[in-house]
């Protein structure tokens, strides 16, 4: 059904794609799994008419098109769900899904808006999403709502090929069932599925084929059932990755955060526990159980209403971001494009962000200190390509990731709160950011990492707590704990 030969594409001196040869079939499932930075999201960019190939061919059923703009690719049949939004917040759930095909009265200029919010409850009823409120502008959504949005505006013209880059980073497991159901349905009408994930449990859940990709070139092409996860990263790395989670670290120092009876009614209640220097804690939970609310509280974004915060013993109660900052409190938060970064500023001013006071003289940024600091950042977080003029928007997800830890610890934070840290991240760059977290800790730095994935939190962390309905309902050492005990008490089952 689908033939790419020879794709090439460039931004600037980088060659993003070189020379890519892809095919796929019609009623397949296909992954595309690769490094950050490997080409995966750029080639199927380039499919959906977002971005022009400087070089290759493009055939559908035999035949070569041009795919020179998305509306060529919707023609064609072709919808694609980007990791990045491409919503419009401020309007609806009715009018982002029916965007381009609004539908009007018999004054051609007026909208009928009982038939599309019908239609648009219609369309999410029918791929299994039933329930959201179509009249909600999508900007008060939840993250993992506004992808339930995207995945419906995409489907439902029923697409002869459909994109998913990252569809599942931020869906809950009752999400990631529907979206599997409604691609074994499209299947079964013969919809050629290309599906992009760093979940390597997902991609051998779900796809018949997998295409690695790697510097831009297509690697090689295998059957799931033909082929395992380790031989898969070789694939993608070049290598073997036998150690993942760091293993030797210095034990934990003395508490340095202190958390008593911390609530916000509707949120979470009563939360009480402490991390020393050096320890990782480790937070499970399922979607909604309030680890997500409980650390913007201790950071200052959403403040709390009961309980205390202690760090080395002095109380404090964050009222803004600011304050915590100040008092060395950093939060990594789950979504690094709406809260962690500026996407249309560098690397440097995003990095310095939260520390302009510190690298300014009197109200005068000092652009030599500015530029060291970075610089010296970027070096130590490896963060490609090394230019701090680079926009961020232009890097990967990988090492967006790596700017915004590169902001916080920029303003010396004693205690680092990481929410979802490698959410959209390669398994390369994962093992990077576990050493990282590793060697932090070993700095003395006091870390609180918030997963979904539960392999991620007992690989790395000292102490687990587990969080459900809003309250700690458990706690275990690493050694103590196991996937089916912690699974148990955050589901509240046994």
């Amino acid at each position: 059904m689908l033939v790419m030969r020879g794709i090439r594409k460039s931004f600037d001196a980088t060659q993003a794609l070189r020379g890519v040869d892809f095919a796929a079939e019609a009623g397949e499932v296909h992954a595309i799994v690769g490094e950050n930075g490997a080409g995966k999201s750029t080639l199927m960019k380039v499919l959906a008419g977002a971005l022009a190939r400087d070089g290759g061919e493009i055939l559908i059923d035999g035949e070569a098109v041009e795919i020179n703009s998305p509306m060529t690719a919707h023609r064609l049949g072709i919808r694609a769900v980007y990791q990045e939004f491409s919503l419009v917040p401020h309007l609806s759930v009715s009018e982002n899904i029916l965007m381009g095909q609004m539908p009007t009265t018999r004054v051609r200029w007026l909208v009928d808006w009982p038939e599309a919010h019908r239609r648009s409850r219609e369309i999410l009823a029918r791929l299994g999403f039933a329930g959201l409120d179509v009249h909600q502008a999508v900007s008060r959504l939840s993250v993992s709502h506004q992808q339930v949005v995207e995945i419906a505006k995409a489907a439902a013209v029923e697409p002869r090929i459909w994109i998913l880059d990252e569809p599942s980073a931020v869906l809950s497991q009752e999400e990631l069932d529907r979206l599997f159901a409604l691609i074994r349905k499209l299947k079964s009408q013969s919809t050629l599925i290309l599906y992009i994930s760093h979940r390597l449990d997902e991609v051998f859940q779900v796809a018949d084929r997998i295409t690695v990709l790697k510097d831009g070139l297509h690697v090689g092409t295998v059957r799931p059932g033909a082929t395992s996860k380790p031989e898969l990263i070789r694939l993608m790395v070049g290598r073997t990755l036998s150690e993942v989670y760091p293993q030797s670290r210095r034990p934990p120092d003395g508490p340095l955060l202190e958390v008593d009876h911390l609530g916000r009614p509707g949120a979470f209640e009563s939360v009480t526990f402490s991390v020393a220097r050096g320890e990782i804690l480790g937070v499970f939970g399922l979607v909604g159980s309030g680890r997500s609310a409980m650390a913007r509280a201790i950071f200052g974004a959403e403040p709390a209403e009961t309980g205390t915060i202690r760090i080395e013993g002095q109380s404090l109660r964050p009222a803004s971001p600011r304050q915590a900052v100040a008092q060395g409190i950093a939060l990594l938060t789950e979504d690094r494009k709406r809260d962690g970064l500026v996407m249309h500023l560098s690397v440097r001013d995003n990095v310095s962000l939260s520390s302009f006071g510190r690298l300014s003289r009197s109200i005068v940024i000092d652009r030599a200190r500015q530029d060291s600091a970075v610089l010296a950042k970027t070096r130590q977080l490896d963060i490609r390509p090394p230019d701090p003029g680079r926009l961020v928007r232009y890097l990967s997800g990988g090492n967006q990731q790596k700017v915004v830890l590169a902001k916080w610890l920029m303003t010396e934070a004693r205690v680092l709160i990481l929410d979802e840290p490698t959410r959209g991240v390669d398994v390369a760059t994962k093992v990077e950011f576990y050493q990282l977290i590793g060697d932090l800790a070993d700095q003395g730095l006091a870390i609180i990492l918030i997963s979904s994935e539960l392999p991620e939190v007992l690989g790395m962390s000292d102490r687990i707590l587990v969080m459900r309905d809003g309250r700690i309902v458990g706690e275990s050492t690493r050694a103590e704990a196991t996937e089916e005990a912690i699974l148990s008490r955050a589901a509240g089952v046994g």
